[in-house]
């Protein structure tokens, strides 16, 4: 596997779209939530070992080959959310656009092909870091990463938080990082013997009802 790849695919600055979104967190700040840096590692902790840990487990199935198709079905038995569904698939386009001409292979060009309307973005990751050359563990620990990456960059511009504090909140977040990684590494590895239904579905219901009133907001700073 290539280091340097996986940083690329993980980094905030990938052309892929996260950074208009802020997994939920503009919801939270505004229900008062997240207020510092104590409720965002609260916050992170819950979306890491839910959400988080399902889309690394995707993205880790996607990596290792599984077919993308009943993957996204998958994905979508596990979002309840349409307005999270949406998302999902507008970061799948954006992201695969980003990993064609990032790492062009002939299974993106044909995902691209066989589904105009995109897939959950979890599964893209997954099939972008195969294209990358990276193994699956490192498609869920970039799923992980990204899963808290998201909201605490977003907690920084809503609340005005120290950057450091907020960087402090994902460095002490870092052994569960790993352990979701590798949690959601061998349930991607059942898949083949056992389906999808392999697959974790930890769920996070007030993400969930929160990105439905999100989406009708007139006003709003991030995209989701």
């Amino acid at each position: 596997m290539s280091a340097a790849a996986l940083l690329l695919i993980a980094d905030g600055r990938f052309p892929a779209g996260g950074h208009a979104h802020s997994g939920g967190m503009e919801a939270a700040v505004r229900a008062g939530r997240v207020t510092g840096p104590a409720t965002l590692a609260a916050f992170c902790s819950g979306r890491l070992h839910t959400a988080g840990l399902t889309a690394a487990a995707l993205a880790a199935a996607a990596c290792g080959g599984c077919d993308p198709r009943d993957l996204d079905e998958a994905a979508d038995a596990r979002t309840p959310s349409p307005a999270l569904r949406a998302t999902a698939r507008r970061l799948g386009r954006q992201l695969l656009r980003a990993a064609r001409a990032t790492w062009p292979a002939p299974h993106l060009d044909a995902v691209a092909a066989e589904h105009p309307g995109g897939l959950h973005q979890p599964v893209v990751l997954g099939l972008a870091a195969r294209a990358a050359g990276l193994a699956p563990r490192d498609a869920a620990l970039a799923a992980a990463h990204e899963a808290v990456n998201g909201p605490a960059s977003a907690a920084v511009r809503l609340l005005g938080l120290d950057p450091f504090d907020a960087t402090a909140v994902l460095a002490r977040l870092a052994p569960d990082l790993d352990r979701v990684a590798d949690r959601a590494t061998a349930a991607a590895a059942a898949v083949p013997r056992h389906g999808t239904d392999a697959l974790p579905a930890a769920s996070a219901p007030l993400l969930d009802i929160t990105a439905e009133a999100h989406a009708t907001w007139p006003v709003r700073l991030f995209a989701s």
